[in-house]
């Protein structure tokens, strides 16, 4: 299990407006089209998100620099969690998301690639303006 999927991707947001769309629950509920959220604003603290099929704990929680989360899909096998790190770097009057995803099942690859993508980075981006 060690599989990385690394991403870049830029918003038209600030790297604090870009963290909160992430970290605040009803935001980020917004962000997916309303589906069901819970994020602790605490490190620590565990976060649920698209109705429980997500779930797992905030390791590291820098408001607007970076998160990183022990990550895990819930038809996993018990146990199993991964590693995703979403690093906010301000690029003039932007945001540039680093996004680093390990340590998950390697046939998991594929289908997460283009999860984040199509399931936070594209309605991100829409969200945010």
């Amino acid at each position: 299990m060690t599989n990385t999927i690394h991403q870049e991707v830029v918003f038209n947001a600030s790297p604090e407006r870009v963290y909160e769309a992430l970290t605040v629950s009803n935001q980020f509920s917004e962000v997916t089209g309303g589906a069901p959220v819970e994020i602790s604003p605490e490190a620590g603290g565990t976060f649920s998100c698209f109705g429980g099929m997500i779930h797992g704990r905030n390791i590291e929680l820098v408001p607007g620099v970076r998160i990183v989360q022990a990550w895990r899909v819930k038809n996993w096998p018990e146990g199993v969690y991964s590693i995703a790190k979403f690093e906010l770097k301000e690029q003039d009057s932007k945001t540039l998301l680093v996004f680093d995803h390990t340590g998950f099942p390697g046939v998991e690859k594929e289908h997460l690639a283009t999860g984040w993508g199509e399931n936070y980075w594209k309605p991100l981006a829409k969200y945010l303006g």
